[in-house]
């Protein structure tokens, strides 16, 4: 029988287990057929299991659509309170681990191309060293992409650059960096303190393509001081950026840390961006808003906090950790 309305058949052991863990994949691929072809299972197994879910419950969890499904209300509720349950089965997994004198389990850590270097030389690489049992896996994304994983559960940590606000999403360490205007130490910008972005106008500018989350702070800017940049070259690259830069061929628009080492040995000059909203930027390293951190995470967060330059303050201050659970 189905559930009358205002009422309920739904259980404990509805909640646990299989059940879950397909509404999950279908909320993550945004359709049935896609949660079936990660889960290796019939569509036809998938779209059973969700809707003698939904009959046990009398209310609708998907939004059903022509290209595909969106969870409504409870849909929301239950896929929080499934990724809840998985973090509390990894925090039980990896507390007995330590039990056992093992460091073993795996963590997933998502960010921009500007953040790799600086998080393999200081941070990954010592943090394999000291626990070498546990495996790392390390993405790649845009910032909407980086936000969506870790909301969603299919990351531990994000690391993203002044990232807009996310429902489910929270920062445990924010540091300032401010975008730069990065140049040869023979530019005539060189000896400048710091720049307006309104200078830069008519400059040969290499800068990220507008989906990008350096250029939406660039293009706010612009729009509030009625100016438009031209940009010589585009490219979501870091590392073609910093080539432009270190070519001689004009000014790249970066924040200092995404090409530390240039600087550090004379090879480039950051001059930092006055504009507020480009100088009170800042690193996030982002985790899911109700995620209780296992060991392991804890470890890694430190890891990253303490070791990686894009959490060393650009300005005395101006690194703050927001909380460490």
């Amino acid at each position: 029988m189905s559930a009358e309305p205002g009422t309920t058949l739904l259980t404990h052991a509805d909640l646990e287990g299989r059940l879950l863990r397909y509404f999950l994949a279908v909320i993550r691929e945004g359709s049935i057929r896609g949660a079936a072809e990660t889960l290796n299972v019939a569509p036809s197994a998938v779209s059973r299991q969700i809707s003698e879910l939904e009959h046990r419950l009398g209310l609708p969890l998907l939004n059903r659509l022509p290209r595909g499904v969106t969870p409504t209300e409870a849909g929301l509720a239950i896929a929080e309170h499934a990724r809840q349950q998985i973090d509390d089965s990894d925090r039980l997994i990896d507390y007995l681990r330590q039990l056992h004198g093992l460091r073993l389990g795996s963590l997933r850590v998502m960010c921009g191309e500007g953040f790799i270097s600086d998080l393999f030389d200081h941070a990954v690489r010592a943090f394999l060293e000291t626990y070498p049992q546990v495996r790392m896996q390390v993405l790649l994304g845009t910032t909407p992409e980086i936000l969506a994983a870790v909301a969603e559960s299919r990351v531990d940590v994000g690391l993203a650059y002044s990232p807009p606000p996310h429902v489910g999403v929270r920062a445990v360490s924010i540091a300032r960096q401010p975008l730069c205007a990065l140049v040869l130490p023979d530019h005539p910008y060189a000896l400048r303190a710091s720049l307006e972005l309104s200078e830069l106008v008519g400059d040969a500018l290499a800068m990220a393509p507008r989906t990008h989350g350096l250029r939406m702070l660039t293009d706010r800017v612009e729009a509030e001081r009625g100016i438009h940049l031209v940009p010589m070259l585009e490219t979501s690259s870091i590392d073609f950026l910093r080539r432009f830069a270190l070519a001689g061929m004009g000014v790249v628009l970066l924040p200092a840390f995404t090409a530390l080492s240039d600087i550090t040995a004379g090879r480039l000059v950051a001059v930092p961006l006055a504009d507020p909203l480009l100088a009170e930027a800042s690193v996030q390293l982002l985790i899911r808003s109700q995620r209780r951190m296992t060991r392991n995470l804890e470890r890694l967060v430190l890891a990253l906090t303490t070791g990686m330059s894009a959490f060393r303050p650009a300005s005395a201050g101006s690194h703050r950790v927001v909380s460490s659970t």
